[in-house]
């Protein structure tokens, strides 16, 4: 954070801080008051940076999630030679994750949505964007790879909507499998249905 103001490194503080509380204790486990200690913050600091509130700095966690996912996607499909490679790389790395925080940290964009969504319109929304925002990329390396530009997006959903799935059941059982399993599946799926050129 060299080179950035006092008051910008502190808002970052507090939007790291409120992402990973919501990771270990979801949204409504993660008070403001714990925010602001863990961050190392000054008391005062929340409201100045996040006058909205709770709603704000969760909106903006959402966000920077989005983007550290949209990061690693990007970062995969230039490795990628396959959408099933791609797949594959991007699983092991949410695998991994969930291995080394000993099953207790998943996404929070699906936290945030599963336990607010219907009740906060302006949670929801970050969290859709959040969605699109990987559904987008991963639509154009499909069509990139051959896939009709029809169905790109349809599977790029479901790819999306199944690791997603995914890592929520890996955590139920404690057992990266699952994640695995849907690795395969998206994998076979995605690179048996670009069309022969």
């Amino acid at each position: 954070m060299a080179g950035t103001s006092k008051g910008a490194q502190t808002s970052s503080r507090l939007v790291e801080t409120m992402l990973e509380l919501i990771q270990a204790h979801g949204y409504a486990g993660t008070g403001l008051n714990t925010v602001v200690e863990r961050a190392g913050a000054p008391k005062g600091s929340l409201y100045f940076h996040f006058p909205e509130g709770k709603e704000q700095l969760g909106e903006r966690a959402v966000e920077q999630a989005a983007e550290q996912y949209r990061v690693l996607l990007a970062d995969a499909a230039l490795r990628a030679a396959t959408p099933g490679a791609l797949v594959r790389e991007v699983v092991e790395a949410l695998a991994q994750l969930t291995l080394d925080s000993d099953f207790r940290l998943g996404c929070p964009v699906s936290v945030v949505t599963l336990e607010v969504g219907a009740h906060s319109e302006r949670l929801r929304t970050a969290c859709a964007t959040a969605f699109d925002s990987w559904i987008g990329p991963v639509t154009e390396y499909l069509i990139a790879a051959g896939h009709p530009k029809a169905s790109a997006h349809t599977l790029a959903t479901a790819a999306v909507s199944a690791v997603e799935g995914a890592v929520i059941v890996a955590r139920a059982k404690r057992d990266i499998e699952p994640l695995h399993s849907t690795a395969q599946a998206l994998a076979t799926l995605l690179d048996a249905s670009i069309p022969e050129s």
